[in-house]
């Protein structure tokens, strides 16, 4: 009996070890493999391209002020009012310059009387010394009174060349009334359309510390313009003369053209972050464009047809580290195996703007491969020259468990 039992332990002990190998055998059979995503290499045309955002205005744009302070007594124009230059557009109450310039001329005639009296005092003042100075010639009279004399005849004709200022203040105060009087006319600087009214009649308006904005005037609209923010990184990219493509969310399915005028050196930043203006001049023959509108424009720098080309995820791909045990230990040949069966996975080389590396699939294996590109889209990138072409299939992702799956690799083309 303790024999048989003895068997018996030995026999359910082996079962048992029997069912925990193959439960775990068939556990790692179900893990997936590494999973590697791929595309293939082919031939078409890549456009390469800036986009930026913008605004439409006027290529000349007045706003049109007030000189003087006062009450709106009138508005001849209103939105899209169309102008001319020297139109009178609207008038401000001229009571009170009417009445700054009639005290103004009321002073001007009395600093004139003011003149003509002094000169009289002064032909008599005149006339008083030449007779005392004939009479003190004879003795007839003492020298002080002579002297007394000549003051009072000096002090006549000094008191002429004030009385002359006094007329010429006169005269430059009422000229400034009269000034501050035709101001109250507010007539358009130059032909063009009213885009903007911010006034109404009876409104009062006040100049004291700068002119307030009565009408903003568009001299132009069929002739329009886009100021663009471009980033610092794309501005390079741009020239004056390159045309310009841009649409409108007023009409989404439309896209207008213009041409670069200038890219101005004058950074804006915000947010830390730099960018140029870019000016795009639009013709707007039917007036469809309006000052104010968002424009999304795109500055094209290059573009080339019928050129190899590979998508971008391929540039971005990093391969993990069983991507790279199992290219050397089965793509590469003459290297001593290590202990897991591989060979020591080469140096990377460094990337380069026009220099990158790339995994392609040869026989079934990843490899990697020295490329160089060249212009690039944001989806598709030209390749210039490299080990591949169209046709190959090049590796964009790959995932899969940590480590120890890589003989099982499968490829999802």
């Amino acid at each position: 009996m303790t024999k048989r039992r003895i068997y018996y332990t030995i026999g359910a002990v082996v079962l048992v070890a029997a069912a925990i190998g193959i439960w775990r055998w068939r556990a790692g059979a179900s893990k997936p493999g590494l999973q590697i995503e791929s595309a293939k290499v082919d031939r078409g045309r890549i456009v390469a391209k800036v986009t930026a955002t913008g605004t439409l205005s006027a290529i000349v744009t007045v706003q049109v002020g007030s000189q003087v302070s006062g009450r709106i007594a009138e508005l001849n124009a209103d939105f899209n009012s169309q102008v001319k230059k020297g139109q009178l557009i609207a008038k401000i109450d001229p009571a009170l310059f009417q009445a700054a310039v009639e005290q103004a001329r009321a002073n001007y005639v009395a600093a004139q009387g003011n003149l003509a009296k002094s000169k009289a005092q002064a032909v008599d003042a005149e006339r008083q010394y030449q007779r005392n100075k004939a009479l003190a010639e004879r003795k007839l009279i003492a020298q002080a009174d002579l002297d007394t004399s000549q003051s009072n005849s000096d002090a006549a004709r000094a008191q002429v060349d004030a009385s002359a200022g006094a007329v010429e203040q006169a005269r430059a105060a009422l000229h400034q009334t009269e000034v501050n009087l035709a101001y109250t006319d507010i007539r358009s600087p130059t032909n063009g359309v009213v885009i903007s009214r911010n006034v109404d009649v009876g409104q009062t308006v006040a100049a004291s510390l700068q002119a307030p904005t009565l009408f903003v005037i568009a001299e132009d609209l069929a002739k329009m313009q886009v100021d663009t923010s471009v980033a610092e990184a794309d501005v390079g990219r741009l020239r004056a003369g390159m045309t310009a493509t841009f649409t409108v969310d007023a009409y989404p399915s439309e896209a207008f053209q213009g041409t670069v005028r200038q890219i101005r050196n004058a950074p804006q930043t915000v947010q830390n972050v730099v960018t140029y203006d870019a000016v795009i001049d639009v013709a707007n023959t039917d007036l469809k464009l309006k000052p104010g509108m968002t424009a999304n424009v795109t500055f094209v720098y290059a573009q080339k047809d019928d050129v190899p080309r590979l998508p971008n995820a391929a540039l971005r791909f990093r391969p993990p580290s069983d991507l790279a045990a199992f290219s050397n230990s089965t793509g590469r040949s003459g290297g001593r195996a290590n202990a897991d069966g591989g060979t020591p996975a080469p140096k990377p080389a460094v990337d380069t703007p026009d220099r990158r590396t790339v995994w392609v699939m040869r026989d079934g294996k990843p490899v990697q491969t020295r490329i160089k590109i060249g212009i690039s889209d944001g989806a598709f990138t030209e390749v210039v020259e490299g080990g591949i072409a169209p046709g190959d299939a090049v590796v964009t992702d790959a995932s899969g468990p940590p480590s120890g799956m890589a003989a099982t690799l499968r490829r999802p083309f």
